[in-house]
C-alpha cells in the first residue's frame, strides 16, 4: 500500500467528490499516511490480557456454527481476525474510529484517488444518528433537496440504526444513473427521497461584486489546490478596490488543513495560532500557524458566514480569522467536527483509522463539542428558501455597510 504522505487529519465522508474528500480524508486536515504498524515493542504484551473467553467463544463457533440461512455463512480464518478487530475497534465507541478490512481499505485508497460515482453529500455520525453534514453544491443531494441536518434513517429500505458511515457509503454510492432511496427525518417530518447517482464535479469557488459595492467569495471546499484558488480570488478582491468582503462557507464541509492554514496566513501575521492540535495527555500540543502572508490592512471589513454545514476546515479557518479579530460570524451554529485521524496500514491489504488529536480554536475551544457560535444569529426559513431570499447575506452586507462597523 503505498504512503499517501504524513499523517491525515480524516474528517467525515463525502459520498461522490473528488480527491481528498470521497473517503473521509477531510475536514481540516493534514495529508494522510497509510502508516507502518507499531513496532513489537510497542503492542501490548498477550500476557496482560485474559483471551479466555475470546478463544472459548472461537471454539464454540467453529465447533457448533451451522448455516441455516442465505444471508449466514462461515467466515474465512482471515475473515475471523478482520471481525475481531472491527469488534475490538469498535468498542472505543468514537464512529471515526474504524478498522477497513482489504475491501474496504481498496474502496477507501479508490475514494481518496476520487475514482466512483455518487450523489454528493458529506455524512457523519452524530448523537449516534447517521447524519447529513451537507450536500454539495451541484450535485445530486442538493437537486434532489437533502439538506444540512438530515438525519438518514433507511438507504433502500435498510435501516440505518448502527450503521457506521463507512457502512453507509457503500449503500449510498452506485454507478452513474442508479437511483438510491434515502429516507430523512428533519423538523419531526419523515420524507422519502430518491437520489439519482452522478459523477460529481464540484466547484470550489466562486467571486463575485455586488453592486453595493460588498465582494463575496463562496468556498465549497478545502481541496489541496483551494489555497491557490483563493489567492486569486484574494487578487480580485483587491483590484476590485471594495473593501467590504463576504466569505461564504455555508455547506462547506472542509477538506484539507493545509489549505486552511495557507488561508488564514493571508490574514494574520506570521506564527499567529490558526488551530491546536490536542491529543490530550499523549502527546504535547501541536499549533498550526499562520505564513504570515497578512495582506490586508486595518481598513478590511469581513464577514464570515456559516451554517450547520459548515465542518472541520471551513470551521478551523471561521474560528481563527474571528478569535483574531478579523472577522465577524454570521448565520447559524457550525457542524463541530474537529477531530484528528491517523491512518495506520494494519497488513498490506488492511488499515486502522484511529483518533488521536481533536482541534481547538486558537482560544482553546473545542470544534468538535461545541462547534462555532456566530456573533449574529440569523435562521434561513422554508418561505425563505421558497422565496429565494438570502436574510443570512443581507444580513451580512448591512452589518458591512453599516458606517459604524467595526472590526472585533
Amino acid at each position: 500500500m503505498k504512503s499517501l504522505s504524513n499523517r491525515v487529519l480524516v474528517v467525515l465522508v463525502i459520498i461522490g467528490i473528488v480527491g481528498a474528500f470521497g473517503a473521509g480524508i477531510q475536514v481540516g486536515q493534514k495529508r494522510s499516511v497509510f502508516g507502518a504498524a507499531p513496532q513489537s515493542s510497542e503492542l501490548v504484551s498477550p500476557d496482560s490480557l485474559d483471551l479466555k473467553p475470546f478463544w472459548k467463544s472461537l471454539d464454540v463457533l467453529n465447533s457448533r456454527f451451522i448455516a441455516t440461512t442465505a444471508s449466514s455463512s462461515v467466515p474465512t480464518d482471515k475473515d475471523k481476525i478482520w471481525g475481531a478487530i472491527a469488534g475490538l475497534t469498535a468498542s472505543y465507541g468514537d464512529p471515526y474510529t474504524v478498522f477497513f478490512p482489504p475491501k474496504e481499505t481498496s474502496d477507501f485508497e479508490e475514494e481518496v484517488r476520487g475514482n466512483f460515482e455518487g450523489v454528493g453529500m458529506e455524512i457523519a455520525i452524530k448523537d449516534k444518528i447517521l447524519t447529513v453534514v451537507a450536500p454539495l453544491k451541484g450535485t445530486p443531494a442538493e437537486r434532489a433537496g437533502i439538506k444540512p441536518g438530515d438525519q438518514i434513517l433507511k438507504i433502500d429500505k435498510i435501516f440505518t440504526g448502527g450503521m457506521t458511515v463507512e457502512e453507509a457509503i457503500k449503500h449510498i454510492r452506485g454507478p452513474q444513473g442508479t437511483i438510491v432511496t434515502i429516507v430523512i427525518k428533519r423538523n419531526g417530518g419523515v420524507e422519502d427521497i430518491k437520489v439519482k447517482r452522478d459523477v460529481i464535479n464540484i466547484p470550489t469557488i466562486e467571486t463575485k461584486l455586488r453592486d453595493d459595492g460588498v465582494f463575496v467569495i463562496s468556498l465549497y471546499n478545502f481541496s489541496s489546490n483551494s489555497a491557490s484558488i483563493f489567492r486569486d480570488a484574494l487578487r480580485e478582491f483587491i483590484e476590485s478596490g471594495s473593501d467590504k468582503l463576504v466569505l461564504d462557507l455555508r455547506n462547506n464541509p472542509g477538506g484539507y488543513l493545509e489549505s486552511a492554514v495557507d488561508m488564514a496566513s493571508f490574514f494574520l501575521p506570521i506564527g499567529k495560532t490558526v488551530v491546536v492540535e490536542d491529543s490530550g495527555t499523549k502527546a504535547k500540543q501541536q499549533f498550526e500557524r499562520s505564513k504570515g502572508y497578512n495582506v490586508f490592512n486595518q481598513n478590511l471589513k469581513m464577514i464570515i458566514l456559516i451554517n450547520e454545514g459548515s465542518a472541520s476546515a471551513a470551521e478551523i479557518l471561521a474560528g481563527a480569522l474571528n478569535e483574531h479579530g478579523i472577522a465577524r460570524l454570521v448565520g447559524q451554529k457550525s457542524f463541530g467536527k474537529g477531530s484528528v485521524q491517523e491512518l495506520v496500514s494494519i497488513t498490506p491489504d488492511t488499515a486502522l483509522k484511529v483518533t488521536i488529536a481533536r482541534w481547538l480554536t486558537p482560544k482553546g475551544r473545542s470544534i468538535s463539542e461545541n462547534g462555532l457560535t456566530p456573533d449574529v444569529k440569523v435562521e434561513v426559513t422554508k418561505k425563505d428558501i421558497e422565496k429565494g431570499i438570502d436574510p443570512q447575506m443581507d444580513k451580512a452586507v448591512a452589518i458591512l455597510l453599516d458606517p459604524s462597523f467595526k472590526r472585533n
